[in-house]
């Protein structure tokens, strides 16, 4: 025994780098203790004979990760039959029109008329080829209008995209994932009741925390699907120039866009150059004086140390 305690002394940081290794392998084979969550007691397990023993309960994908409850894989939603399905719309599309402001604005007046509201709105270089794009939110019984009178606002339609997303499946899944877990936080709460011990009280607590944690993120996602649903979402891109659109356009050759863009750059071309020069004439007040100093020192040493013949 003495002869291991000298050598601990004397291998510290060994010693250290052991124990360590020792928590982590100790950690994975029993995480409940290590998490201060050592199982409750076979007394308090009797009233959920109900639903099963705790173990047996199917919990929400990853309910219990990290605390000692082991992870169920996660479901596949199977066709669900429900009267009203839940289908969330989103559209994008892109329009040359001739006026960019103006058209953004209009778009998203006839969003606020239609009982929706603009999510966000940018402008890029509103003087030159200005840029835009505009995304609002459109009730779901007025998705096809609203698009048929965006498409109207432009000189040109370049692309559109309408893409529908059925969630039912995944609205009913949420359902059925809540009422399993109202009835285990309830089974949970009996259990509280009746616990005695200090350590097994604080045990239920963090279950019921936890478990509410789960039951909160289901329900948040359970709106966000409904919202999504009754509000479809609409990205237009406005812009002057076709080629500025993010498409494709169908003739690759156009010689009049071409030249404006060919303007574009020179134009970019230009002020670069006129940027450098006014950071060069701005800076001159220090190369120019670090210019002079260098070339009269270099003056004076050529004339104290002229070149040998």
């Amino acid at each position: 025994m003495r002869r291991i305690i000298d050598w601990i002394k004397q291998n510290k940081l060994v010693t250290l780098i052991v124990i360590i290794l020792l928590f982590l392998v100790a950690k994975d084979y029993f995480p409940g203790y290590f998490f201060g969550l050592a199982p409750l007691r076979k007394t308090y397990m009797e009233p959920m004979s109900e639903f099963g023993a705790i173990e047996d309960i199917e919990y929400a994908p990853g309910f219990g990760e990290g605390i000692g409850i082991p992870p169920i894989p996660s479901r596949e939603y199977a066709p669900t039959e429900r009267e009203e399905r839940l289908v969330v719309e989103e559209s994008t599309m892109s329009l040359v029109v001739t006026n960019v402001r103006e058209i953004s604005d209009k778009i998203i007046d006839h969003a606020k008329s239609a009982g929706g509201y603009m999510v966000s709105t940018s402008l890029i270089n509103p003087e030159e080829a200005p840029f835009a794009t505009v995304v609002v939110r459109i009730p779901a019984e007025n998705f096809r209008a609203a698009l048929d009178y965006f498409r109207s606002l432009g000189v040109k339609v370049t692309s559109e995209r309408i893409l529908g997303t059925d969630v039912t499946d995944e609205y009913v899944d949420i359902e059925a994932r809540l009422a399993t877990l109202e009835k285990t936080k309830a089974k949970f709460e009996e259990i509280l009741e009746m616990a005695t011990e200090v350590q097994d009280i604080l045990d239920v607590q963090r279950q019921l925390i936890y478990i509410q944690d789960q039951i909160d993120n289901l329900k948040g996602r359970q709106k966000y699907l409904e919202q999504t649903a009754k509000l479809s979402k609409i990205t237009v891109y406005l812009s002057t120039d076709e080629f500025a659109l993010p498409y494709a356009p169908a003739e690759a050759f156009r010689p009049r866009a071409i030249f404006k863009l060919a303007v574009r750059s020179l134009v970019c071309t230009l002020r670069g150059v006129a940027r450098a020069l006014i950071w060069i004439g701005v800076y001159a007040i220090i190369w120019i004086p670090v210019g002079l100093i260098i070339f009269f020192v270099w003056r004076w040493k050529k004339k104290r140390f002229p070149p040998s013949t």
